[in-house]
């Protein structure tokens, strides 16, 4: 019977959750900011991992600054992380920008405005609804 999760899922989960801590409390760098860390996709043999990351900036220029930073830090917030998890091998970090939750708020706000501009339009050009309104009792109501 295989079992729910590998062992390599496993420790990408608990990799993602001490990464988190470590980026929020330990790091002290301000070029970094506030980091949320998405996902983590750890290699089979335990050598790499990629750290899947969003910063809620949307200057590219200034994500790039950021990921740098973070790419500098990296040996750094390995050894933080390898201080708290109990590994033989601990995977080389490798920070990569996440922009699918950017970009979902992004979706979701030309969703809203069009959702707006539509209910304007149909209030718009829809008739009067004042004069054929009925009471609770469905009879209409007389002026």
């Amino acid at each position: 019977m295989a079992k729910e999760f590998s062992r390599t899922r496993r420790i990408a989960q608990q990799l993602q959750q001490e990464l988190a801590m470590v980026l929020q409390r330990d790091m002290k760098d301000p070029r970094i900011g506030f980091v949320t860390v998405n996902d983590v996709d750890v290699s089979r043999d335990l050598s790499y991992a990629k750290v899947y990351v969003t910063f809620f900036e949307e200057d590219t220029e200034l994500v790039q600054q950021k990921i740098d930073a973070l790419t500098v830090a990296a040996p750094y917030v390995r050894t933080l992380v390898a201080g708290r998890m109990k590994l033989r091998v601990m995977p080389e970090l490798r920070f990569i920008y996440d922009s699918s939750l950017v970009e979902g708020m992004r979706m979701s706000n030309l969703v809203t405005q069009v959702i707006n501009k539509d209910k304007a339009k149909q209030q718009q050009f829809s008739p009067d609804v004042s004069d054929n309104s009925e009471s609770v009792d469905g009879e209409k109501e007389q002026d």
